[in-house]
């Protein structure tokens, strides 16, 4: 009954992959280079993202840390918290830019995810990257929305230009497998077979 929905999915799906991967391969590229510098100059990257992001950011520390589809080792991230427990704590808005500046050094990059690049909290974590001197990834969707406009030269921004959330975020993920690939790439070579 809902087969040919079901497959219009699949299509919508593959077909804005298509239409974005030379776009947004520049960019990945930026971010590749920016998370290496980090870590393999003695720092760290902080994830971070609220809601479904903040899930898309623990998957992506998990990821540094814990390898992606080759043994190596562990490199130095962490996803900022956006729990309750951690909300309790500050205003809701300022909480990611409490973390940042308890965690966040000079070599350090924080790395956001953020379908729109509307929430206040992100924003205040860009800030606070900034007073720190951190870079800042930013992996949006959208047009980046306010989250991309404070985001300075030396930054990266990665933004999938759609406004359909569930496209994004499909995008996103294929995006930070993209990412740990390069990564990977750099520090242990070409692999065998792709």
């Amino acid at each position: 009954m809902l087969d040919l929905r079901i497959q219009q999915h699949f299509i919508d799906s593959a077909d804005l992959h298509y239409q974005v991967a030379e776009g947004l391969a520049k960019p990945v590229d930026a971010a590749v280079q920016a998370v290496l510098a980090c870590v393999t100059g003695g720092g760290k990257v902080l994830t971070a993202g609220l809601g479904t992001s903040a899930g898309l950011a623990q998957y992506l520390a998990g990821l540094l840390v814990g390898g992606f589809e080759r043994e190596r080792p562990g490199l130095s991230a962490m996803a900022l918290s956006a729990d309750a427990q951690m909300a309790s704590l500050w205003p809701e808005e300022q909480g990611l830019a409490s973390q940042v500046r308890a965690l966040g050094h000079t070599a350090d990059v924080l790395f956001l995810i953020s379908a729109q690049g509307a929430e206040s909290a992100l924003v205040q974590a860009v800030q606070a990257a900034h007073e720190r001197e951190m870079s800042v990834v930013a992996l949006t969707g959208q047009q980046g929305g306010v989250l991309a406009r404070q985001l300075r030269e030396t930054d990266v921004h990665v933004c999938v230009p759609h406004e359909r959330v569930a496209r994004i975020r499909e995008v996103q993920q294929l995006v930070l497998h993209c990412l740990c690939d390069g990564i990977d790439t750099q520090l242990l070579g070409e692999q065998e077979s792709f």
